[in-house]
C-alpha cells in the first residue's frame, strides 16, 4: 500500500493511492500517518479498504512528508563503501549515526532553500525507514518487522558547516528544508527485498547517481537492530540509510548547488521527488 499527505503545510491529511494512481482520502479511517496508524495491524485493516469507494482528491494537490510525527531522525553516514571512497574516508567499522533535525522534513517537491552563509550544498539520494511499532534491543533477524514501510529521502547537506566546522556533522544537515520525504510511505509487504533497489538522482537533466541498496555495508535489518541497542525506535521514527556515490562533494571538480537547480531523484517502486532550488528567503 502507497500512503501519502496531502495538503497545505501543517494542516496535511492521511490519504492512500489507489490501483490508478489516484489519491484517495483516508481522513475517515485514520487522523494521519503517525503513530498508532504504523502498526502492522493498522496498515492490515487500510490495505483491506475498497479503496475506489473513498473520496478521489484532487489533481494537483501539493504532497506533505508521507509520515507525520517523527519524533527521531536519523541517519546512517558513509553506508556505501564507493561513497566513502568518493568522501576519501574509510568504511566504518560499525554504523556511523547522526541526527537530521526533524525541523528539515518537507515534502517531496517543496523548495530545497540554500541557507545563509552556504557555500557547499549538496544532494544525497537515501533510503528511508520508517518504523511500526516500538524497537528496543531487537536483533537482526527479527528487525524488519518492526518496521512499517520504506521511503524516499534527499540528506540535502550542507558540506561545509558539516566538515569544516567543529563538532558534529548534525549542523550541516540540518537546515529547512533539508529533508525532503515521500512521495509516498510504501508498506514493507511491496518491497520484497529492501536490499535490491535501484536508487538516481539528477540534477538539471543530468544523472548524478546512479545505485543500488544492493551495495549497502550495513543493510536495513543490522541498522535497525544496531540501533535499538542504543536507543528505543518509536512508530514514526525515521532512518536514513546513506547514499550511493555521486554526490556534488565527491565530483572534481566539486559542484554544489545553486538558485535555480533543480533535482530529480527516486527509488525503484518508492516513486520520485523533485526540487527547485532557491535560496532561503528569511
Amino acid at each position: 500500500m502507497k500512503l501519502v499527505r496531502y495538503g497545505q503545510t501543517g494542516t496535511e491529511k492521511p490519504g492512500a493511492v489507489d490501483a490508478k494512481g489516484n489519491i484517495r482520502d483516508l481522513s475517515a479511517i485514520v487522523p494521519d500517518i503517525a503513530g498508532d496508524t504504523l502498526s502492522a495491524e493498522k496498515l492490515a485493516e487500510l490495505g483491506a479498504l475498497d479503496l475506489s469507494a473513498l473520496p478521489l482528491v484532487a489533481d494537483g494537490e501539493r504532497l506533505g512528508p508521507c509520515v507525520a510525527g517523527v519524533g527521531k531522525f536519523i541517519c546512517i553516514g558513509l553506508n556505501f563503501a564507493d561513497h566513502a571512497a568518493e568522501s576519501g574516508l574509510d568504511v566504518p567499522p560499525e554504523p556511523i549515526m547522526f541526527m537530521k533535525a526533524t525541523s528539515a522534513i518537507c515534502g517531496p517537491n517543496d523548495p530545497v532553500m540554500i541557507p545563509r552563509g552556504s557555500e557547499k550544498t549538496d544532494w544525497e539520494v537515501e533510503l528511508g525507514v520508517v518504523i511500526g511499532k516500538r524497537a528496543k534491543y531487537v536483533s537482526k533477524a527479527d528487525a524488519l518487522n518492526y518496521v512499517a514501510g520504506y521511503c524516499v529521502i534527499n540528506d540535502v547537506s550542507e558540506r561545509k558547516f558539516q566538515l569544516e566546522h567543529a563538532g558534529q556533522w548534525t549542523k550541516g544537515k540540518s537546515a529547512d528544508s533539508f529533508g525532503p520525504i515521500g512521495p509516498w510511505l510504501v508498506t514493507k509487504d511491496e518491497i520484497a527485498d529492501p536490499q535490491s533497489l535501484k536508487m538516481w538522482l539528477r540534477v538539471n537533466g543530468q544523472t548524478r547517481q546512479d545505485g543500488t541498496s544492493a551495495t549497502m555495508v550495513y543493510g536495513v535489518a543490522h541498522c535497525v537492530s544496531y540501533l535499538s541497542q542504543f536507543m528505543s525506535l518509536q512508530p514514526g521514527d525515521i532512518i536514513s540509510t546513506g547514499t550511493p556515490p555521486g554526490v556534488g562533494m565527491g565530483l572534481k571538480p566539486p559542484v554544489f548547488l545553486k538558485n535555480g537547480d533543480r533535482i530529480e531523484l527516486g527509488i525503484e517502486g518508492l516513486g520520485t521527488q523533485t526540487q527547485d532550488v532557491i535560496d532561503d528567503p528569511e
